[in-house]
């Protein structure tokens, strides 16, 4: 029985490395190792990967004149001299000692208070505390004076008991001076937990994508330690009053409106560690905060000249924009069988059960399959509404991107909608959601929350070199689920979403030559999708638009020679893109590839090795 155990895994093992690659067979392997030998836990990540360099010995009182960009550090709500001895000891331990902290004691803080404070800092010229009877509703007011009474180059924000990475503002320095162009640089983060009579630990890891614009407009995606050049700062207003809760957050958006293409610099490791009861990263803690932040979001869309409504959503907020007046003509190409017993909901849900207009629907069927009696009946029946064309192709063996192509060429829509004949939308607004996003200034193309009969995830968005080539994240995860940091209920820019329902703009499709027909089966979204991020769109996915998908059901089971032309597929998908499915800039390369949620073992990019720091 082992023997015939072994020999079956010894199959699956060779299939899968003909169809993905010896690389994935590898990764898989590892990750069920890890597993077994209880490697996933974020605890013995930080064990085996993070490992900061010495700290170096730092003279007292260096300051910028010694040499490089001074670091402003703004602690706006000094109250606890133990907490704050808890930061400044960080501080102290820092690689770049070219810093100054200024922290704000609040108006109500009791003399015997504001004391100990005072001493606490005594001993460190780069530190002062700053007084201006602040109240403890004007958060604003204190990071403003914080700010003014420092001349740093750069500025970031740090919270009363936080820590910092020894080279967390060598890192961020220098990502900000190999980019003279950019004006922020972000870090991941994490929680501290324990104390007293337990030690601390560091849990909940927030391993962030790089900027992200959609996600962005959704939850406080950039968080701490964000360094940001002092000119944007000015530039873009410094802090203001109004926004209680989510005065960073509004800053960070405001600096963004002037930020040049890749001004917004991510540094993919988590350097900024979070006393545990603070806001924990990407949520808001109070319904003002919650508030406050729909209120930023809507002053920056204003500012930018986009008209859309700001609502409420778990995690954050969602944007709703509107549609154009008048609403862009839609073509809905749907390559099917004609199989009724398939097909037929999908079509009533576009025909009875979708709220737009204007569009139409290319029903996209082989000579063959038309040819059948059941199948030429059904087709005769969706004929017979005037939004519907029935476009009867050659008889060859299926290929989904040049079935495609042939519907593309004679569409008549601003935006084509590709649709799969096995989807059921699951509420009428699902074609005004994608159309509202794809006509967004920059987005290319939109995708939608797919779910499984069974109400678990199916995709809520394409990640490159999950699996090997690309995967679904989210799949098969419960369908209420949030997802890690709101990722399943918020709008989020990725790299690739899913052909069985993404809307492009037809101009954008045309121009860089539709789908590539040498890929018939697989992968011919992700490649389009690329193409399209390559010609400067973005791809955007969102949870307003769900449908059920019924995955496959109309291609019926794989057979041998669909396996060998997916092994096709994939290798013609490694030698165009390489190593570009290695690093989706919107899956950190500290997260898995095999288990999207957890660490990877090890990481695809080791930790920031800084330069040597100016003396």
């Amino acid at each position: 029985m082992r023997a015939g155990r072994l020999m079956g895994d010894l199959r699956r093992a060779v299939a899968l490395a003909r169809a993905h690659g010896a690389g994935e067979l590898v990764r898989r392997i590892g990750g069920r190792l890890g597993r077994r030998l209880g490697w996933h836990g974020y605890g013995a990540w930080v064990r085996r990967f993070d490992r900061p360099p010495a700290p170096r010995a730092i003279e007292p009182g260096a300051s910028a004149a010694v040499g490089g960009p001074c670091v402003s550090l703004l602690l706006p709500d000094a109250t606890d001299p133990t907490r704050l001895a808890v930061t400044l000891d960080a501080l102290r331990a820092q690689s770049w000692p070219h810093w100054e902290l200024r922290a704000a004691v609040p108006g109500t803080a009791l003399p015997d208070r504001r004391a100990a404070l005072a001493a606490m800092l005594r001993d460190e010229p780069r530190a002062s505390l700053v007084e201006g009877g602040f109240s403890d509703r004007s958060w604003a007011a204190a990071a403003a004076a914080c700010l003014a009474a420092t001349p740093g180059d750069l500025v970031a924000v740090i919270g009363e008991g936080d820590r910092l990475a020894p080279d967390a503002l060598a890192c961020t320095v220098q990502a900000l001076t190999e980019h003279p162009n950019a004006v922020l640089a972000f870090t991941d983060e994490d929680l501290l937990a324990g104390g007293r009579l337990r030690p601390l630990r560091r849990v909940a890891p927030w391993f962030k994508p790089d900027w992200n614009p959609a996600l962005m407009l959704g939850c406080d995606a950039v968080g701490r330690l964000a360094v940001i050049r002092r000119t944007a700062v000015e530039q873009a207003g410094s802090f203001r009053p109004g926004f209680d809760g989510a005065e960073e957050y509004d800053l960070v958006l405001r600096c963004a409106q002037f930020a040049p293409p890749g001004a917004l610099r991510h540094v993919a490791w988590p350097l900024y560690h979070r006393r545990a009861g603070t806001r924990h990263p990407g949520g808001w803690r109070s319904a003002d905060g919650a508030a406050a932040a729909r209120r930023a979001v809507s002053a920056h869309l204003a500012a930018t000249g986009v008209a859309a409504e700001v609502a409420p959503a778990p995690w954050g907020q969602r944007v709703v924009p509107p549609l154009p007046r008048p609403a862009p003509r839609v073509s809905i190409l749907v390559p099917t069988t004609a199989c009724p017993r398939v097909a037929a909901a999908c079509f009533d849900t576009l025909l009875r059960r979708t709220r737009y207009d204007p569009f139409e629907v290319l029903v996209l069927v082989s000579a063959a399959h038309a040819a059948m009696p059941e199948r030429a009946a059904f087709l005769d029946r969706l004929a017979a509404d005037p939004r519907v064309r029935v476009l009867r192709g050659p008889d060859e063996p299926f290929n989904y991107a040049a079935v495609n192509n042939r519907g593309a060429e004679v569409a008549a829509g601003t935006v084509l909608c590709l649709l799969n004949d096995d989807t059921e939308a699951i509420g009428e607004d699902w074609l005004a959601a994608l159309v509202g996003r794809v006509m967004q200034p920059g987005v290319g193309a939109a995708g939608a929350m797919l779910h499984y009969p069974d109400g678990t995830i199916q995709h809520a968005g394409v990640v490159l070199g999950l699996g090997g080539i690309a995967g679904h994240t989210g799949h098969r995860e419960p369908g209420a689920s949030p997802g890690p940091f709101g990722r399943f209920v918020l709008d989020r820019d990725v790299s690739a979403v899913t052909a069985a329902c993404m809307a492009i703009r037809a101009q954008a499709f045309r121009a860089v030559g539709g789908f590539d027909a040498a890929l018939p089966l697989a992968y011919n979204d992700v490649d389009l999708c690329l193409r399209l991020r390559g010609a400067g769109w973005r791809i955007v996915w969102t949870p307003a638009a769900a449908l059920v998908h019924h995955e496959s059901a109309s291609l019926g089971r794989h057979d041998v020679a669909h396996a060998e032309r997916w092994a096709t597929d994939v290798r013609l998908m490694r030698e165009r893109w390489g190593d570009a499915l290695e690093r989706d800039p919107f899956h950190n390369p500290n997260l898995s590839l095999a288990r999207p949620d957890a660490p990877a073992f090890p990481p695809r990019t080791g930790r920031p090795r800084p330069a040597e720091t100016p003396r």
